[in-house]
C-alpha cells in the first residue's frame, strides 16, 4: 500500500490475491420519495492504507487455510474418496473418515514444510522494489511430522 497499489500475493496452490481495500466514496441521491445511497467502488480510487495493512494477516492465513482444504480435496479426489467442505468442516462418508483423517494430516505436512514466508517474501521484494521487508523469524523446532499422530489435530 505504500507504493499505491493494492496488497497483492500468490496463495500456495497458485490462487492471485489482491485486497480490493480503496476508500468508499459516497453519493446521496435525494428524490421525491426517498434518498439513495450510491458508493463508488472504482479501482480509480485511492487505497485504503490502513485497511491494506490490516487485512493482510488474516487474508494470508485464509489462503493457506483454503490451500489446506483444497490440497484436501484434491488427495481425496485421487484415492476415489468424496469429500465435502464449508470454510473449515470437512465432510466424508462415515466409512471413510480415518482415511480422510490421514490425508489432512499429510496435506497439512505437505503445505506447511514448503517455505511458505521466504517466498512470500521473494514476491513481494521483486513486486515490491523499493521497499525493504524485515528479516524473517527464525525457525523453531516444531516437527510438523508430529501431526500426523497428533489425535485431536483436526475434529
Amino acid at each position: 500500500a505504500q507504493q499505491g497499489s493494492p496488497v497483492a500475493f500468490v496463495s500456495p496452490t497458485g490462487v492471485p490475491v489482491v485486497q480490493p481495500y480503496r476508500q468508499k466514496k459516497s453519493y446521496t441521491v435525494v428524490t421525491l420519495l426517498q434518498s439513495v445511497v450510491l458508493a463508488d467502488t472504482s479501482d480509480d480510487l485511492p487505497l485504503h492504507k490502513q485497511r491494506q495493512t490490516s487485512a493482510f494477516p488474516p487474508n494470508y492465513v485464509h489462503s493457506l487455510d483454503s490451500s489446506h482444504m483444497i490440497l484436501t480435496a484434491l488427495e481425496m479426489e485421487k484415492r476415489g474418496l468424496t469429500f465435502s467442505a464449508v470454510h473449515d468442516s470437512f465432510w466424508t462418508h462415515p466409512c471413510d473418515i480415518d482415511e480422510m483423517n490421514v490425508v489432512l494430516r499429510e496435506s497439512f505436512v505437505d503445505l506447511y514444510e514448503k517455505p511458505l514466508l521466504q517466498d512470500l517474501k521473494k514476491s513481494w521484494e521483486m513486486r515490491y522494489p523499493g521497499i525493504t521487508f524485515p528479516d524473517l523469524p527464525e525457525h523453531g523446532n516444531l516437527d510438523l511430522n508430529e501431526v500426523k499422530n497428533a489425535p485431536y489435530f483436526f475434529q
